[in-house]
């Protein structure tokens, strides 16, 4: 059946509006929720059984995404009118194909490719589109690494061209960290080491993420969202950032034009360096962000909410903050466990005895390693006050990891 745009099914039937979800953690979850509410049919896919997307959808596939005939059997198996990739390892070139059979890649294939490798995306940005970046250079070798790190100056940072979350990430502040930066760049990569992105060390004020969605009523942007970073990986965030309206218009401008010459429907995250009245570009997502789940708390429509309408077609509407004038601020606080086993939490009536607190709980099936398990959320009168509630209500939890009993 042909699937008109804006014009949704009903789960289970020949007339469904199959959505397949590729990578289905925590903020996969969120989007399976939200389209659920549309009406959705929604196929979870990962690499491990039961995660958290997994949990609420429809149908799921344990698959190795990055195996490409893995790839296409589970989509000629489902026949899914729309393909969400939600994570960064999957066979790029079977979305290729499958957009040329006429399914729906959000955003497309193309942006797919160039947002998961930092050399696409950071030479379009600059190089093509002329927008603002830290100095960078694209090293092949340990020598050619430090060679990079002289021109650039020291501190400066190396990441691997296909990793996230801070994997592979490491900040030089001598000539004596190359060698063991190289090397962890070369654990940390997504594809078994390789090239690297060496960027010049930016003073900033800020970092942001201008979350930007592009659907069938336009492209709107959401209210500036503030974050830490701990090792290149997500620790708070609030909304709204305080920047000046002059940055909040080249932070507007900058994230139009990226997400324009990537194309399509959907949610982008934005990341920006704030300096001053003005601001650099330094990724995009082309899906909701980590740093955009305080969203859950902050409007009335979440980053997911959105996501979701403009992928099946509609107009996202207008995302209205929630709060009121005494607690117009809100705030998110990353959960993490440490270890090995199955998480169980206690303390969660203390977290959500913090006024205003809320959590989500992710239901990862099992930690190894560090890993983010949960966020807590708050408002507040201001934004240090709604930071202070999410850090209480994170805290007041204690998480054991237990051995498996399945």
């Amino acid at each position: 059946m042909t699937r008109t745009p804006g014009t949704l099914g009903t789960p289970l039937t020949d007339g469904a509006t199959r959505v397949m979800l590729l990578g289905s953690g925590e903020l996969g979850k969120e989007v399976a929720i939200e389209l659920q509410r549309l009406g959705a049919e929604v196929i979870a896919v990962d690499r491990y059984p039961h995660a958290p997307a997994m949990q609420v959808a429809h149908r799921a596939h344990v698959v190795d995404m990055l195996d490409p005939q893995a790839l296409r059997d589970v989509i000629g198996q489902e026949r899914p009118d729309v393909v969400v990739p939600e994570v960064e390892a999957i066979a790029t070139q079977v979305l290729a194909e499958v957009e040329q059979a006429g399914v729906q890649i959000v955003p497309t294939a193309r942006a797919t490719q160039l947002t998961m490798n930092r050399e696409g995306i950071r030479r379009l940005a600059a190089e093509e589109l002329g927008l603002p970046t830290s100095p960078y250079r694209f090293v092949d070798s340990r020598s050619e690494l430090a060679d990079a790190a002289r021109l650039l100056g020291f501190p400066c940072v190396v990441k691997p061209v296909m990793s996230s979350s801070g994997h592979g990430q490491s900040v030089l502040h001598s000539p004596d960290d190359v060698e063991t930066a190289w090397s962890n760049a070369q654990d940390g990569g997504r594809a078994g080491g390789g090239r690297c992105i060496v960027e010049g060390f930016v003073d900033f004020d800020s970092e942001i993420t201008l979350l930007t969605v592009r659907h069938a009523g336009g492209t709107s942007f959401l209210d500036p969202v503030g974050h830490i970073q701990v090792e290149g990986d997500y620790r708070e965030s609030w909304q709204p950032a305080a920047v000046s309206e002059a940055a909040l218009d080249q932070a507007r401008d900058v994230a139009g034009r990226i997400t324009e010459a990537l194309g399509g429907w959907g949610l982008f995250g934005v990341e920006l360096f704030v300096v001053g009245d003005h601001v650099l570009f330094s990724e995009v997502s082309p899906r909701p962000h980590d740093t955009g789940m305080v969203t859950l708390i902050s409007q009335d429509l979440s980053e997911f909410a959105l996501h979701a309408r403009a992928i099946l077609g509609l107009s996202a509407g207008d995302a209205r903050r929630i709060g009121g004038p005494e607690e117009p601020a809100a705030a998110s606080c990353a959960v993490l466990a440490e270890g090995d086993g199955v998480p169980r939490f206690a303390g969660v009536d203390a977290a959500l005895s913090v006024p205003t607190a809320q959590l989500r709980l992710f239901g990862k099936p099992s930690v190894a390693g560090r890993r983010r398990v949960g966020v807590a959320l708050a408002r507040g009168a201001d934004i240090d006050q709604a930071r202070q509630r999410a850090r209480q209500a994170a805290a007041a939890l204690t998480i054991t990891l237990d051995e498996s009993i399945r």
